[in-house]
C-alpha cells in the first residue's frame, strides 16, 4: 500500500481546520487535534488518526453533542464533578485534568470526576498534563463492554484504561498507559481494518475459545490481564468512572462506533502535588536514581530494558522530527472529509 510522510505541523493544522468546520471553536479544535496526534506520535495508532472519521460521524449523527456546555456541577475542597453534556471526551478530559491540577496546587491533591462524556482518546494525553506542574497525574476511564467477568463468557466490563505519569529530573518521565485487557480493542479493530490476523491470547470468540480472527474477537471477549486480577481491576475502574460520577452502571457504556446516542462514558482525574509530600527536586532525583538502577540490571538476552512510556517517548521524539507516515487510504479518507467540509485537501 502506498504511503506518504507528512509533517506533524501540517497534520495538526489540517485537523484543527477540519474540526472547526465540524463545529468546534479554535481552542477546542486544538485540544481534539493534539489528543489525536499524541496517540499517533506515541505509536498508539488505534486511538490516533484512524478515529477522526468516527468522531466526525458521531457529530453528524448527533451521538456527540457539538454544542456541549461543560459545567462544573459540584466542587468541594479537593474534589469536583464536571458534566460534559455528551460532548467531545477530549475537551472534557482536558478541562478535568486542568481543574485537578488547580485543586492540587491548593490542597495537595485534586480529584475530578466527569460524567456524560464520550471516548477521550489516549489516557496518557491527560496524565502527562500534570508533569508540566511537577505533579503526578492519574487517569481512569470506563468503556463499552469488551471483557467477560472472570468465569463468564459474556462481555460486560470495558477495557477501562488507566494512565499514571510520574515526573523525573534528568531522565525521561515514567508514563504508564494500559488497558485492563491484554491488548486494547482498538488494536483488534486496526487489525480488522488491515485484514490481518491477531496473535492468539488476545481475545476469545463468542463461544469463549482462543481466536486469531479479529472479526470473531470483536464479537467475543478480550482476555483480561492476569485473569481474575485484570477482571477485578476493570470492575473497580468501571465503578469509579461510571457509578461514582452517576453516569451509568457496569455494561451500559456504548461503543464509540455506536451512533444511536451518547456513549455514557465517565472519567476520573487525579493530580498529586509532590511538594506537599516531599521537595519536588528530591523526588524527581530519586526517580532518576530508580530509572538508572532498573536500566543497569542484567538483561535477558542482552536486550535493552525499557521503563513504562520510554518506548513511546522515544517514538514521539522521532516522529516529531521525521513526520507521520500515512497510507493512501487514510489520505483519501481525509481528502474526502476536506471536500465535504470545504477545506483544503491534506495533500
Amino acid at each position: 500500500m502506498d504511503s506518504t510522510v507528512i509533517p506533524v505541523s501540517k497534520l495538526r493544522g489540517f485537523l484543527i481546520e477540519l474540526f472547526k468546520e465540524v463545529g468546534l471553536n479554535n481552542s477546542h479544535s486544538e485540544i481534539v487535534a493534539d489528543s489525536i496526534l499524541c496517540a499517533e506520535l506515541r505509536g498508539v495508532k488505534s486511538h490516533g488518526l484512524v478515529r477522526v472519521s468516527t468522531y466526525i460521524e458521531r457529530v453528524e449523527k448527533k451521538a456527540t453533542n457539538i454544542n456541549a456546555k461543560i459545567k462544573t456541577e459540584k466542587i468541594k475542597k479537593a474534589t469536583a464533578l464536571i458534566n460534559a453534556d455528551h460532548g467531545f471526551g477530549q475537551i472534557a478530559g482536558f478541562y478535568g485534568m486542568k481543574l485537578a491540577i488547580t485543586l492540587a496546587k491548593k490542597y495537595g491533591v485534586g480529584l475530578v470526576g466527569i460524567k456524560n462524556s464520550n471516548h477521550f482518546g489516549i489516557a496518557s494525553f491527560y496524565s502527562m498534563l500534570a508533569l508540566k506542574h511537577d505533579m503526578i497525574g492519574i487517569v481512569f476511564t470506563n468503556s463499552s463492554p469488551a471483557i467477560a467477568p472472570y468465569g463468564s463468557s459474556v462481555p460486560l466490563l470495558g477495557t477501562n484504561p488507566l494512565s499514571i505519569a510520574i515526573p523525573s529530573l534528568k531522565e525521561k518521565p515514567i508514563i504508564l498507559d494500559m488497558s485492563t485487557s491484554v491488548v486494547a480493542r482498538g488494536k483488534i479493530r486496526l487489525a480488522k481494518l488491515k485484514k490481518q490476523k491477531i496473535p492468539f491470547g488476545w481475545a476469545l470468540d463468542p463461544a469463549g475459545r482462543d481466536t486469531d480472527d479479529p472479526d470473531l474477537a470483536l464479537k467475543g471477549s478480550l482476555v483480561p490481564i492476569g485473569g481474575p486480577k485484570g477482571s477485578g481491576l476493570s470492575l473497580i475502574i468501571d465503578i469509579l468512572c461510571g457509578v461514582l460520577t452517576n453516569t451509568c452502571l457496569t455494561g451500559e457504556v456504548k461503543n464509540v462506533t455506536d451512533m444511536t446516542g451518547p456513549s455514557k462514558t465517565g472519567h476520573l482525574f487525579c493530580a498529586i502535588n509532590i511538594d506537599d509530600f516531599i521537595e519536588k527536586d528530591v523526588f524527581k532525583s530519586n526517580i532518576d536514581e530508580i530509572i538508572r538502577k532498573i536500566k543497569s540490571l542484567p538483561s535477558i538476552n542482552n536486550l535493552q530494558i525499557f521503563l513504562p512510556g520510554e518506548i513511546e517517548n522515544n517514538l514521539e521524539e522521532k516522529t516529531l522530527r521525521e513526520g507521520i507516515n500515512l497510507d493512501s487510504n487514510l489520505i483519501d479518507e481525509f481528502n474526502s472529509l476536506a471536500s465535504r467540509y470545504k477545506i483544503k485537501n491534506l495533500i
